[in-house]
């Protein structure tokens, strides 16, 4: 939406609800009021007293209203913005697509405003909020989703989350709260998707074969940071290895000899035993106490590691896929679980104020020196016993 959409629905709701406030007699004598406050003519607390007395009661006259006459409303202050006559002359608040239904302002669960058919859910046409542009509305991902077809009898929707653009398989119910979902790659812009994409794209993680030297599974996947393979560790199911792929394409064409390939680069270049344990990957800097968090590879999985603290990752998490949100939270709960380790991190501070207050001692030593210089006035003694020779 807009923020010239935005602005035309806050003022036609103004103006139909609490014209009073909105009306120039009203901002005009308010401002008299306050020049007033500010000359000491008049008590702010009357003032205000008298301002929410009136704006209570006017609220309380909308309490009872129901949403749908609120939409209305708006849709009929409206009309000439949202539904401009068309120029065969025809209705223009008729779905075009199942011509039964009334096209009017709606409101989606996660917050703004789309046009939809008031015939839902038998038909599902919605456009963005605004006056209809048939160019847009071809490529447009309204908010409740932009239907692109069905799978196995499942409806496959592409909507814009908070995070960015995903696929979803059947509408969120009841009894599936959490139907499957898979983020859109960057590379594949969302308004442009195709069905056959969006079904590759909720068929994944793919399974690539079991590994010829333990016979564990190797997936291929798209994370945070793009397309990589799997191998997890044979004796836990999960850790093991990741390696990027180069291209999207990959996830769904590679075979197991070059994911095999890749997976003993991978291991190859992480080095031999006795040196140090390299991050699987490198987060940055700890937001609120500072210091390095990184991925580590275990011997029971990868965990989370900030200082001395090692946090294990939940399995059904991908390392690639971890937020440093998320990793905060996981350093969180192993603190909150081990006392000693939270009591040692909030320690830091105080070790260097102590180590700040050892400096007066070696200024003390310093004060000492000049204790010697007595010694350097025995000289004169042997020079004035030189005559008696």
């Amino acid at each position: 939406m807009f923020p010239e959409d935005k602005g035309r629905l806050v003022t036609a709701f103004l103006e139909n609800y609490f014209r009073k406030y909105v009306g120039y007699d009203f901002t005009a004598d308010l401002e008299n009021q306050l020049d007033k406050v500010s000359a000491a003519d008049a008590d702010y607390k009357d003032v205000l007293g008298r301002f929410w007395q009136d704006f209570s009661a006017a609220i309380a006259e909308t309490a009872d209203l129901r949403i749908t006459e609120v939409l209305e409303k708006i849709n009929e202050v409206l009309e000439p913005h949202l539904f401009p006559p068309n120029e065969d002359g025809s209705d223009p608040r008729l779905c075009p697509n199942c011509e039964i239904g009334r096209l009017s302002m709606r409101t989606a669960r996660s917050g703004g405003a789309f046009i939809g058919c008031s015939n839902y859910p038998e038909c599902r046409y919605t456009r963005p909020f605004g006056p209809p542009d048939p160019e847009a509305e071809a490529s447009a991902i309204p908010p409740d989703g932009k239907l692109l077809g069905e799978d196995m009898g499942d409806e496959i929707r592409v909507f814009k989350g908070r995070f960015g653009p995903y696929v979803q398989r059947g509408p969120v119910t009841e009894e599936n709260k959490k139907p499957p979902r898979q983020s859109v790659p960057k590379d594949w812009p969302a308004e442009e998707l195709e069905l056959e994409r969006a079904v590759m794209l909720l068929s994944l993680p793919r399974e690539i074969g079991p590994h010829p030297e333990d016979g564990v599974m190797v997936w291929a996947n798209i994370g945070r940071y793009g397309p990589y393979i799997k191998h997890a560790d044979s004796t836990s199911n999960r850790g093991g290895t990741n390696a990027n792929l180069e291209t999207l394409d990959e996830v769904f064409t590679v075979g197991m000899n070059r994911a095999v390939q890749l997976l003993a680069e991978k291991v190859a270049s992480r080095g031999g035993r006795g040196k140090a344990a390299k991050p699987i990957r490198e987060m940055g800097e700890h937001p609120d106490l500072g210091g390095e968090v990184n991925i580590m590879e275990g011997k029971y999985g990868p965990y989370v590691k900030w200082e001395k603290v090692n946090a294990t990752i939940p399995k059904e998490v991908e390392p690639a896929d971890l937020t440093m949100e998320r990793a905060v939270e996981l350093i969180e709960e192993k603190l909150a679980k081990s006392p000693a380790k939270r009591k040692a991190a909030t320690k830091k501070p105080a070790a260097k104020k102590t180590a700040a207050k050892k400096t007066p001692a070696k200024k003390t030593a310093a004060k000492k020196a000049p204790a010697k210089k007595p010694a350097a006035k025995k000289a004169p003694a042997k020079s004035a016993a030189a005559p008696e020779e």
